[in-house]
């Protein structure tokens, strides 16, 4: 008998994962590996762009989630959403809301670090901050086209 960990869609095409992870790089790996078993449990193998292109933008805004969202004793919220298999959302939710990402600072040409945010600017159909959804603290979000959705 096989299980899924993972939603498999529902008849209307629309699916869920949500899930807390501790603020640590141990946590952020896990989350972006959860991300794309969820992903290749809804259709998008391991090796499809889809998967690809979203494990690339979780690693990045978990890391950043850890790296500059981190408080204390908090974890962070990764969801991933889908709706009738045209778009996938990708959340991540920490609870530092003063500290948001600059969406168009140009990193230091000598910095070893700044440029998350350009890659995940050139791989997202969209992307931006909100305030979380509940209790204090930001989600970043990021969404990305699935095949299905530009064929026909």
């Amino acid at each position: 008998m096989h299980t899924t960990l993972f939603p498999l869609p529902d008849p209307t095409g629309t699916s869920e994962f949500a899930m807390s992870f501790t603020s640590t790089p141990r946590g952020a790996r896990l989350a972006r590996l959860f991300v794309s078993h969820c992903l290749d449990s809804w259709g998008h193998p391991y090796d499809s762009d889809v998967n690809e292109t979203l494990t690339l933008i979780s690693a990045e805004l978990c890391a950043n989630a850890v790296r500059h969202g981190r408080v204390p004793g908090r974890d962070f919220l990764v969801r991933l959403t889908t709706e009738a298999g045209d778009v996938v959302l990708l959340e991540v939710s920490d609870t530092r809301g003063e500290r948001r990402p600059a969406v168009f600072q140009p990193a230091d040409p000598d910095a070893e670090s700044g440029r998350g945010l350009l890659l995940v600017t050139a791989l997202a159909h969209d992307w931006g901050v909100t305030d979380r959804r509940a209790g204090p603290g930001k989600t970043v979000w990021a969404s990305v086209s699935t095949p299905r959705a530009t064929a026909g």
